[in-house]
């Protein structure tokens, strides 16, 4: 039984369809019908029930995929364990962190380390989803929690300042009141906030009407005279038409946490950003 096989069963498990799978895997669609064809030939079992709505795992199917997931964990340990031995200043460099933390504390480590080093092919992924340093998805994770796996080498880097903004033309809202204003708060379907919870109970009579994940838009929105908005101070400082009001209490601040597997903890073109991270963060207003 070879691995590429077994990597196409869990990603026609995980995926729930042929199409699916091969965008994950970078493969042909063909190609992954006709590797699962040859795994169930080769096995003598149907390992998935095909429906309208997809593939389902048989029961033949779900009694491996638990075994199929460590033969996945081994292959991705050596793969992690030869690529930290990688010496040369080349190949690709993948970086997670939120949307706004990408957008905003990001571009200039990116511009001085892409210049230093040229060869070093840079994937900056954002968002709300939680990429696996375990699984390669990528190198590095900024996050605003600590990682929970024992296996990322993880540091806090900063402490980052939170501020209160409205549009540049706006009139001034009353704190501990709010009355005639209204509120941008975030979307808490992926865990609680302490700043949007500050921002509710600091301005109480102002009306909650705009909920967004993403910083930026909430920036921008405020900024179009929407509303209140709590945000990083690196972010509503860069954003041109907001205004930052001076409050007798501030929002509470934020850790960031940088982290990346301890299996390419060697590799010298992840320590040439962490270096360079690090260099910047210190250099800077980003920290308090």
């Amino acid at each position: 039984m070879e691995w590429s096989d077994v990597r196409i069963f869990l990603a026609i498990a995980r995926n729930g369809t042929l199409g699916a799978a091969a965008r994950a895997l970078h493969l042909s669609h063909p190609t992954v019908g006709r590797r699962l064809r040859a795994l169930e030939e080769a096995t003598g079992q149907t390992l998935f029930q095909r429906t309208a709505d997809g593939f389902v795992p048989t029961e033949e199917g779900n009694a491996v995929i638990a075994l199929a997931e460590q033969m996945e964990e081994g292959a991705l340990a050596i793969e992690r364990r030869l690529s930290g031995q990688e010496q040369e200043l080349r190949g690709t460099l993948r970086i997670s962190s939120a949307d706004w933390f990408g957008a905003y504390v990001l571009p200039p480590i990116i511009d001085n380390y892409a210049r230093a080093y040229p060869h070093v092919d840079l994937e900056i992924l954002t968002g709300t989803r939680l990429f696996s340093l375990a699984q390669r998805e990528a190198d590095i994770a900024f996050r605003i929690v600590p990682f929970d796996n024992p296996d990322v080498v993880q540091r806090r880097l900063v402490r980052l300042p939170y501020g209160v903004y409205v549009a540049a033309s706006s009139p001034e809202p009353t704190y501990g009141d709010g009355t005639g204003f209204r509120l941008i708060t975030h979307d808490t379907s992926t865990g609680q906030f302490p700043d949007i919870a500050w921002l509710v109970e600091s301005f109480p009579n102002a009306k909650p009407i705009l909920r967004s994940n993403n910083r930026n838009v909430q920036g921008r929105m405020s900024r179009q005279g929407i509303g209140i908005a709590v945000l990083p101070q690196v972010v509503g400082s860069q954003i041109v038409g907001l205004r930052k009001l001076d409050l007798p209490v501030e929002p509470p601040s934020r850790d960031i946490w940088m982290g990346y597997h301890r299996d390419i903890r060697r590799l010298q073109r992840l320590r040439a950003f962490i270096d360079m991270v690090t260099e910047h963060i210190a250099k800077t207003s980003v920290q308090t």
